[in-house]
């Protein structure tokens, strides 16, 4: 019992260096980016900004920047923040009725430095992406004449309201027949792979409804996917077969608190035969705290969950631990952090569980994905994600087969998995991108 209780305690320990030493590196990656920014735009608060047009930095991961620069012609496009007088950052996210809500972040440089202002612009489930880009522009055009206004002629501009019409409801005040539910069917993948001596079919679909509001957050989807592979050997033998399932069934209700508390409930069921399970149903209550009010969850959070768990779980074979079926309780606490930011983007955290039958069947996840601008043109890019992994307890028992492990038929045990990338990128060359050129 010594050594279990040494081992939980290395282990708790190990832990909690990783999660200070990741939080540690965000904190300065913060502070060192903000601080740079901050010289950066003193060093450059005494530059007027000369008569002509204006320098526009476009900071945004799903505009369409050819669309942009050949319909908004009265700005120079820089490409490098540091040549901006403006920074334009941009964000979206999903809403409740299948749309998207986008945040324009107008960020005033060097002459314009301390003029900031936001706006927010809802995008139609419906709309189509010609209509999507054609709404961004407009939006993009207003949040940029105020600054444009004081490089150029007030001549150049001109501006046109559209009055609604008498009777005519805003978006707010329409009456919804759906009651804000929004349901999608999807058939996402059927494949077929014929070959003389191999057979290989995919499917996958599923059903999605949504609900969402200020207050509340719910979800029903049932999914269904298959993978049947056949390959043939000698005549007289039998060809290899795998048939694979994964059927199952996610729900949640999640309940909004205040800015920073949310509660929920989640649910799921799967029967899954390369995992060895045959029916599992789970129950996790949880919460979660945000550092962050939750309006500012597209540019930053920081959020801490813990969720208590049941679960009932039958298998196809008998465990390693000679289980036919298991009833277990276990317990989550994970930390996250998403930052997205003009000079870069962090996301990343951390989850730990356990079971309470035996605290040594456990999982520790540590991921991190951080993209930095060092300097003019140069990024830093990094990737990661490591898991400890001691909790496998559906792992059948006896041998498994080299034609198993090759069709993915059966779960191996391991100890741990860990993937990474790093990467460098640097451009240079021209300050000015105002040329559009789509051929070919």
């Amino acid at each position: 019992m010594s050594v279990l209780n040494n081992a939980n305690l290395n282990f708790s320990l190990l832990i909690g260096k990783i999660t200070y030493l990741f939080f540690g590196f965000c904190t300065f990656v913060c502070l060192s980016s903000s601080t740079l920014n901050a010289q950066d735009t003193d060093s450059e608060s005494a530059e007027e900004v000369q008569s002509g047009f204006l320098n526009v930095y476009l900071d945004c991961e799903s505009c369409d920047y050819n669309h942009i620069r050949r319909e908004i012609r009265f700005v120079n496009y820089v490409r490098d923040p540091k040549q901006a007088d403006v920074h334009v950052f941009i964000t979206d996210e999903g809403t409740g009725g299948g749309g998207r809500q986008y945040k324009f972040s107008f960020i005033g440089r060097r002459h314009f430095s301390g003029t900031e202002y936001t706006f927010s612009h809802t995008i139609d489930r419906n709309d189509t992406s010609d209509e999507i880009r054609e709404s961004l522009n407009r939006v993009l055009e207003m949040g940029l004449v105020p600054y444009a206004m004081q490089t150029m002629e007030t001549s150049s501009f001109t501006l046109h309201y559209e009055e609604p019409e008498a009777g005519q409801t805003t978006g707010q005040e329409r009456e919804d027949p759906w009651n804000y539910w929004v349901f999608e069917i999807y058939a996402g993948s059927l494949r077929l792979d014929l070959e003389s001596n191999q057979k290989e079919f995919d499917s996958r679909w599923g059903f999605y409804a949504d609900y969402v509001t200020e207050e509340w957050k719910i979800r029903l989807r049932p999914y269904f996917n298959y993978e049947f592979v056949e390959i043939d050997r000698d005549v007289e033998e039998t060809p290899v077969t795998s048939r694979l399932h994964r059927h199952g069934f996610d729900s949640y209700v999640i309940k909004s608190l205040s800015d920073h508390w949310s509660a929920g409930i989640f649910s799921d069921y799967i029967t899954r035969n390369d995992r060895n399970l045959r029916h599992r149903f789970r129950l996790d209550p949880g919460i979660e705290y945000n550092i962050y009010p939750y309006q500012e969850a597209t540019r930053k959070s920081i959020t801490f969950r813990y969720q208590l768990g049941y679960a009932y779980t039958d298998y196809y074979e008998q465990t390693i631990f000679k289980k036919n079926s298991e009833h277990l309780m276990n317990q989550e606490l994970s930390v996250s952090a998403n930052i997205r930011q003009p000079w870069g983007n962090i996301e990343g955290g951390m989850v730990g569980s356990h079971y309470f039958h035996d605290v040594a069947h456990r999982r520790a996840e540590l991921y991190g994905s951080i993209s930095v601008r060092l300097t003019e043109g140069l990024f830093l890019n990094f990737y990661s994600q490591f898991d400890m992994i001691r909790d496998q307890l559906s792992l059948p028992i006896g041998d498994t087969s080299l034609e198993d492990v090759l069709l993915k038929q059966r779960e191996l045990a391991t100890d741990f998995s860990l993937s990474g990338s790093i990467s460098l990128s640097y451009t240079f060359g021209s300050d000015f991108a105002n040329v559009v050129n789509t051929r070919f």
